[in-house]
């Protein structure tokens, strides 16, 4: 099964190590804003799974400090940050093939 962090990686790797093609970039451009709305939806998901250990840690008897270190160290956390790094990793190659796409128009105009 192939999951959305797997396609974006694949992405990833096509951006870095090829020349995309126009017709190309804007095939993955519209691609990586289908998969942005996937990413918010793990997201919000990963953060409300994380804050409830969180709250849970807070509910204890320690300080916030030691809580929120405690909730960092569990897979939930793990899971909320790699949902924010993916995010945020979607949200750059999609301004970066805005800025492809628009520099390519531009040469064909100047041609």
């Amino acid at each position: 099964m192939t999951t959305v962090r797997d396609m974006v990686k694949a992405i990833q790797v096509e951006l870095r190590d090829t020349e995309v093609a126009p017709s190309r970039a804007r095939e993955l451009l519209i691609e990586l804003t289908a998969l942005s709305g996937n990413c918010s939806a793990e997201m919000r998901q990963a953060d409300a799974d994380y804050n409830g250990v969180l709250l849970k840690a807070l509910d204890g008897e320690e300080a916030a400090n030691r809580a929120k270190i405690r909730a960092q160290a569990t897979p939930q956390y793990q899971r909320a940050r790699e949902a924010q790094d993916t995010t945020k990793l979607v949200i750059e190659m999609i301004r970066s093939l805005k800025a492809v796409i628009k520099s390519i128009e531009a040469e064909m105009r100047l041609a």
